[in-house]
């Protein structure tokens, strides 16, 4: 039931990070792990979906159905929130048929699957995209590719109040800013709607920035009604979404203290290193790293 899946309110551990990198610079980081809020629906997605299962439930719907690749985390996360809750899914995902293992585990949580080939979700954008899936479906809940867009943000606004509350506990007052990695700048939007200026945003673009991020953050900041937001968004892309090459693989290798996966986690931390060693914060300097989840994804790439 989509009733059932509002009362559940994960509440994301900060935790300090310790890196050798960090420690020579005088900086110090702590990690808000959205990767342990829950085994299967894990990271950001369910924060980014949780607007959009009320709208649902407030429409009369059943369920949801949304858009994804063979190894989305979104499509994921939202599969197994079907399952456990009791409401139906429908996945739209790009390309032919094949058998990964995020599609054999969307199958068995239960979602129903279409392949669009490419050609066809590339027409997701389209203003009449979702019209025959709404004939075909009328008991669900259309959510677009990866829980985007101002519901999503709204839901990922919870993570400063949750940061926040868990300060003291690091013996901090306060710090000096957020760093999370982008994929399409939904989860970066929130967090600039709930700092509302106070402290600032670094997000490191996971894709090209021919891949819209920018114009998908200016839009939700507008939609909110922010004036004056404090963000920027660095390219850590190294040339393409799912592009891992030799540096980030050796960059992985060497780093045991978290658990990452390469292309969004994992391209954002490499990032702060370069930052944080070119002297772009100072001595002192107290940042919170998101864990963004996706290590269910690394099946893919490992």
């Amino acid at each position: 039931m989509l009733l059932s899946a509002l009362d559940w309110h994960p509440n994301p551990k900060l935790e300090p990070l310790h890196l050798d990198w960090l420690t020579r610079a005088g900086v110090e980081v702590a990690v808000l792990r959205l990767d342990r809020i829950d085994p299967l629906i894990s990271g950001n997605k369910w924060f980014k979906l949780v607007h959009s299962v009320r709208a649902a439930h407030e429409a009369g719907a059943e369920g949801i159905m949304s858009l994804g690749g063979a190894y989305s985390n979104h499509l994921h996360a939202l599969a197994a929130a079907g399952k456990r809750f009791g409401f139906p899914t429908v996945g739209l995902v790009r390309g032919h048929p094949q058998e990964t293992p995020t599609v054999l585990d969307l199958q068995a949580f239960g979602m129903e699957l279409h392949w669009l080939g490419y050609g066809g979700y590339r027409e997701r954008h389209a203003v009449d995209f979702w019209a025959p899936w709404q004939v075909r479906y009328p008991h669900l809940y259309p959510v677009p590719e990866g829980g985007s867009g101002l519901p999503g943000a709204l839901g990922c606004k919870a993570w400063v109040t949750s940061a926040r509350g868990q300060l003291t506990a690091l013996g901090w007052t306060d710090y000096h800013g957020w760093w999370l990695a982008c994929g399409t700048g939904t989860s970066l939007a929130g967090l600039v709607l709930a700092e509302a200026g106070a402290h600032p945003v670094h997000g490191v673009l996971a894709v090209p920035d021919d891949h819209g991020v920018a114009q998908q953050v200016e839009n939700i900041v507008g939609q909110a009604g922010i004036t004056d937001p404090r963000y920027e968004l660095l390219d850590g892309s190294r040339g393409g979404f799912a592009r891992v090459d030799s540096p980030l693989r050796d960059f992985l290798d060497a780093t045991h203290a978290i658990e990452l996966e390469p292309l969004y986690t994992g391209k954002a931390l490499m990032m702060l290193k370069s930052q944080v060693e070119a002297g772009r914060f100072a001595q002192g300097s107290r940042l919170i790293f998101v864990h963004t989840g996706g290590l269910q994804g690394r099946r893919g790439v490992e």
